[in-house]
């Protein structure tokens, strides 16, 4: 099985190097931006002619939420234009696509139970409305695609929450952390398995959007308690609302995502939330 992985420096795209091993049928070529540009058709078309490939999972996107705001034509570049170029590619070499989305497409102040698949999506901001543009661009083509919707990740390689909060905690007494936002961390090595997880079982059906991040229910002031508790670190968190810390770009208020239909499509198990929290902090304990 070749498997072709864009992104591959990104947290999810070194996640899945580092579980590489563990699937010996599996053929992987990664590929960052500076290998494959997506942004360029002629790029993304040079890689596909040269190799075959049975899958691509698309981890390449423009992340930085705030700064998205005011460099519009590079977050749709990535997130919108890649994505087309890249479902083009797969129908023109029958490549199974994988693309990664986020929680960001659904903003519903009233919204009080997990989303699922089908609700209504209402992105807001520039990162938002690209995600949710390159979405439709991977489902478009007449392709076998499928995309899973995300949130709120981190893990031990990469800029995340997690290790934000170890920095800043181990140099202050007090922290103020947003409680006013709900949903659920994923931890990136457990999407990495996922994904692989699925590829493995190489299913029949492989269309549609599907809903991946690890279970139970949180804040973001409960994430970071959650890390100062398990890592020994002494530092308060006090709660503020997100009115008390604008930014550029709105979050979503609640964004708790409903697993069921992969977890049924796909028979895949899911870590509850504080479980793989403690495993990312052990390897990065390890890392010191």
């Amino acid at each position: 099985m070749n498997i072709l992985v864009t992104g591959a420096k990104g947290q999810v795209g070194q996640e899945l190097k580092a579980i590489a091993e563990q699937y010996p049928d599996f053929n992987f070529v990664w590929s960052d931006r500076h290998s494959l540009d997506i942004t360029r058709q002629v790029s993304v078309e040079r890689l596909f002619s040269s190799q075959p490939f049975d899958y691509c999972i698309n981890c390449a996107a423009y992340t930085a939420v705030d700064n998205a705001e005011k460099d519009v034509e590079k977050a749709r570049a990535v997130n919108v234009e890649g994505v087309q170029y890249l479902a083009a590619a797969c129908h023109a070499y029958s490549v199974r696509l994988i693309h990664l989305s986020t929680d960001y497409v659904y903003h519903n102040d009233s919204q009080n139970t997990p989303f699922v698949e089908t609700d209504k999506t209402s992105p807001k901001g520039v990162y938002a409305q690209t995600k949710l543009a390159g979405e439709q661009k991977a489902l478009a083509a007449p392709i076998e695609s499928i995309v899973i919707r995300t949130s709120w990740v981190y893990g031990a390689y990469g800029n995340n929450f997690v290790k934000t909060m170890l920095r800043l905690g181990k140099d202050r007494k007090e922290l103020t952390v947003i409680f006013d936002q709900i949903g659920s961390p994923t931890y990136a090595k457990d999407l990495a398995i996922a994904m692989l997880d699925i590829i493995q079982k190489n299913p029949t059906s492989f269309k549609g959007i599907y809903h991946y991040s690890n279970e139970g229910v949180c804040s973001w002031y409960d994430f970071a308690t959650a890390i100062f508790e398990l890592d020994n670190i002494d530092c308060q968190v006090l709660p503020i609302e997100t009115k008390d810390y604008p930014t550029p770009a709105k979050r979503p208020p609640f964004s708790l995502l409903n697993k069921a239909k992969i977890k049924a499509d796909f028979g895949l198990p899911i870590p509850y939330w504080r479980t793989s929290l403690k495993d990312c902090l052990e390897r990065l304990g390890a890392e010191l």
